[in-house]
């Protein structure tokens, strides 16, 4: 993973670091780590989504693996992702992700919280994708926790149309709360269609990729969250 991360934070440190370097990175990151674990992969509906547009998706949250599972399936060549304040208080990661146009929340800070999402705004109405998790944290169990509505905001402000995405499968190579990675593993990605926003309130899109998520996490799963390959 070092050969993806160092580069970038060298760059980074250097002012080096351009829009389309980390675009490279950050899918070929998603596929090497898909290789690395062996994780038996399965994507359904890339082709649901169309080019040409910046999106805002969502997904369930299981694990830290969810987020380079993401960039090796999700179809937009430019994703930028909404990420706690944690991560950014990092040494020498935070400024790099800050460089590489993530975007920082402090969802204990209002202000914080607004200005983030007015950053993130920015970035969709200049072509780039974002994505976030709406329920905010990592399932301890594979369900699906009430879902924030910080999300559906920026979409309908922005325009931007909402993918809905559930992930399953990822708590079971690295859960919550473990350190241990397990090799091998199946994991379903389901992407749906992409959801118009225009004339809709975020309480309406929240409640309708709210449905959407239990249907494919929950509901279609051998249990909560779980995957089985076909």
């Amino acid at each position: 993973m070092a050969r993806e991360t160092v580069p970038s934070l060298v760059d980074a440190a250097r002012g080096r670091l351009t829009r389309e370097t980390i675009d490279e990175r950050t899918h070929r990151f998603g596929r090497y780590v898909i290789e690395r674990l062996g994780i038996q992969l399965h994507v359904e509906g890339v082709e649901r989504v169309p080019p040409g547009r910046a999106y805002v998706y969502m997904s369930n949250h299981q694990s830290h693996l969810d987020i380079p599972v993401l960039y090796a399936t999700l179809p937009s060549p430019t994703i930028r992702m909404v990420g706690k304040k944690e991560l950014f208080d990092i040494p020498v990661w935070g400024p790099a992700l800050r460089a590489a146009e993530f975007i920082e929340i402090d969802r204990g800070d209002r202000e914080q919280a607004i200005g983030a999402m007015k950053r993130a705004a920015e970035l969709v109405e200049d072509g780039v994708s974002m994505y976030l998790a709406p329920e905010g944290t990592r399932s301890r169990d594979g369900r699906l926790s009430p879902l924030k509505k910080g999300g559906f905001h920026l979409a309908v402000g922005t325009g931007a149309p909402i993918v809905p995405v559930a992930i399953r499968g990822t708590i079971d190579v690295l859960a919550r709360g473990t350190k241990k990675m397990h090799t091998g593993m199946p994991v379903v990605v389901i992407i749906g269609d992409p959801i118009e926003v225009d004339g809709r309130t975020p309480q309406d899109l929240r409640e309708e990729v709210g449905r959407w998520l239990k249907i494919h996490v929950e509901d279609e799963a051998p249990s909560p969250g779980r995957a089985i390959v076909p």
